[in-house]
């Protein structure tokens, strides 16, 4: 065998490992190769004869192939006989290949008929995507002990077993939500709603990306779904519907408060906030922000993330505790929220410092001409070291 020859044969060898090793990571957030829901479970069904069919097929023309370079390589021979049409063979050729897609068919538009069924959903949840950001809107299901609309954003949290309506959106430009443990990927278009049906079989936190390009930090536009038992969903809806506590006089969250009301509730939402006479603090994104809307805040430190769910709200440790965490302890853990002790200070202070510096966002107050001097994401806020101090004891009262 010639230099080249083992070369091509090493080429295409290394190329096949390479393949079948980027498949074999264990516990991957995203694997698609192990389903914890209905729908996710009936793609799986799906993907798994798929992928096998073409695993074969895909070995028998890497074979043929291999074997005519070698066979018929040029040895300075003479030119064989030329032949021009073989019926039977491209026939058979045709007739194969038809029938094997005609039967992937035929399984493929089932799956998108039950994937597409929605009738046996128990709850809903509206799922707004702008950049670069997911916001969850629960409105009022006394059935569910949600009695009031509930509006969070970076993680949807939902009850194990329950069967979720997601009817998803978006603000701006077309954006696709995946969870892939749960479900398919759908896509939020502006202007229209799209409905997709998700549940998981056992508690946990399963990790997902918007998979749509959807501008500067698209790769940041992440986020999570935390299935609960019902007990510990019964006990986040009860702390979600609860307004957010003014701190104590005379301290530094106090004083945090102080500069949240100068600085961030322009855009950002706090439940129960109040300004200095007394009145409602009312978030205006609409006048601040493209898409019209920023992450509410009320219960901040009752999920486990940030800035588009692309940061943790705990430190590494904690981080490890919670998503390691067995499907019987993960509520309980998940529902202590961030302590003092699991704050992630680093990155927390960091967002605060030069948030477009850590992501990427249209945030340039001398670059807003295209969108009328409104921001397409964080802005950096100028804030010294010491409104930071405050700002963060305030933030890690909101629980």
């Amino acid at each position: 065998m010639s230099t080249k020859i083992r070369r091509i044969v090493a080429g295409v060898s290394g190329l096949a490992a390479t393949s079948f090793l980027a498949g074999c990571a264990k516990d991957a957030p995203q694997d698609t190769w192990q389903p914890k829901g209905t729908n996710a479970k009936i793609i799986d069904d799906l993907q798994q004869p798929v992928f096998a069919i073409a695993g074969v097929i895909g070995v028998i023309v890497t074979c043929v192939v291999v074997y005519c370079i070698i066979k018929f390589r040029d040895r300075g021979q003479a030119m064989p006989e030329q032949t021009h049409g073989k019926p039977a063979l491209e026939i058979g050729m045709t007739i194969l290949p038809a029938l094997i897609l005609a039967g992937v068919g035929v399984f493929t538009f089932r799956t998108v008929f039950d994937l597409s069924k929605t009738s046996d959903t128990q709850m809903v949840v509206n799922v707004t995507g702008q950049q670069w950001w997911w916001e969850y809107d629960y409105p009022a299901q006394p059935e569910m002990g949600i009695t009031a609309p509930i509006i969070t954003s970076g993680q949807m949290i939902i009850p194990v077993g329950t069967k979720v309506l997601l009817r998803e959106t978006s603000r701006d430009v077309i954006h696709s939500y995946w969870i892939p443990a749960l479900n398919g990927k759908r896509d939020a278009v502006p202007g229209r709603v799209h409905t997709l049906r998700l549940d998981a079989d056992k508690p946990g936190i399963y990790a997902g990306q918007c998979t749509e390009f959807c501008g500067l930090s698209h790769a940041n536009m992440r986020m999570e779904t935390v299935a609960l038992s019902k007990e510990d969903f019964a006990a986040w809806v009860a702390n979600q519907l609860a307004d957010a506590k003014s701190p104590a006089e005379k301290t530094l969250a106090k004083e945090g408060e102080g500069v949240f009301l100068n600085q961030c509730v322009r855009c950002h939402q706090v439940n129960g906030l109040k300004k200095a006479d007394g009145t409602p603090a009312i978030a205006a994104p609409d006048e601040n922000v493209w898409s019209g809307a920023a992450p509410n805040l009320t219960h901040l430190m009752s999920r486990n993330t940030f800035g588009g769910a692309s940061w943790d709200l705990l430190n590494k440790k904690c981080r490890a505790d919670v998503w390691g965490a067995s499907s019987e302890t993960v509520g309980k853990k998940y529902l202590a929220g961030v302590s003092e002790e699991c704050l992630n200070q680093t990155d927390l202070r960091r967002w605060l410092r030069n948030a477009p510096a850590m992501k990427p966002m249209y945030a340039d107050p001398a670059k807003l001409t295209s969108t009328n001097g409104k921001y397409r994401g964080m802005p950096n806020l100028g804030l010294t070291e010491d409104d930071i101090d405050k700002l963060v004891a305030y933030l890690s009262t909101l629980k």
